[in-house]
């Protein structure tokens, strides 16, 4: 059982984003769009690799067994560095673990730089569509305007904070593939960098 203390827990926009170092990304509805993905070689030697679990903390998490009592979120995609420069978090991540770089457990090696996008074992799932969290604004979803340009998601059955005003129908390419009646387009980032056509609800 390996423990690691995280410094820093960060509620930004409805979801979840915890660190190690501190720099903690927010949700974001333009999200760079990989350029080097690299995720962590030898899963099974790895602090928190993928299908891994952990158990929850406000300043630590623990990787417990997945069958255990104390698990609570599993790992489903690892990669090495900054989330800002890497792969986006598969569209059903409830929240992203960052890790800094640290000694390993034993002190032999070192835990690289890198993020967990974990998924809750169960419910609630905050990254499900119209859930209103998670690191991704997927179709499905609502937002609220948030000035400057900006929107942020919000739970679409309305028991958030802020009450949703539209919601993504749709995912193209290019704005004039949206339907007529879209009201609002949200840059969802990505490989190909989609629009999600957003109407009023």
């Amino acid at each position: 059982m390996v423990a690691w203390t995280l410094t820093a827990a960060l509620t930004l926009g409805g979801c979840r984003i915890l660190s190690s170092d501190g720099a903690g990304a927010g949700p974001s509805t333009a999200a760079r769009t990989p350029s080097s993905p690299a995720p962590f070689p030898d899963f099974g030697r790895e602090f928190l690799a993928v299908g891994e679990c952990s158990s929850f903390g406000t300043t630590s998490f623990t990787e417990v067994p997945c069958a255990g009592e104390r698990a609570a979120a599993r790992v489903g995609a690892r990669y090495g560095g900054r989330i800002a420069e890497g792969p986006l978090c598969p569209p059903a991540t409830d929240f992203v673990l960052h890790i800094g770089e640290q000694p390993a457990h034993g002190g032999t090696g070192t835990v690289r730089r890198g993020y967990a996008c974990m998924r809750n074992l169960q419910p609630p799932h905050p990254g499900d569509p119209g859930a209103g969290g998670g690191p991704r604004t997927v179709v499905g979803d609502c937002v609220y305007g948030a000035g400057g340009g900006q929107v942020h998601e919000t739970a679409c059955d309305g028991s958030g904070a802020r009450k949703p005003q539209y919601r993504v129908v749709r995912a193209v390419d290019d704005r004039a593939e949206c339907p007529a009646s879209t009201a609002l387009y949200v840059q969802l980032g990505g490989g190909a960098d989609p629009v999600g056509c957003a109407r009023p609800v």
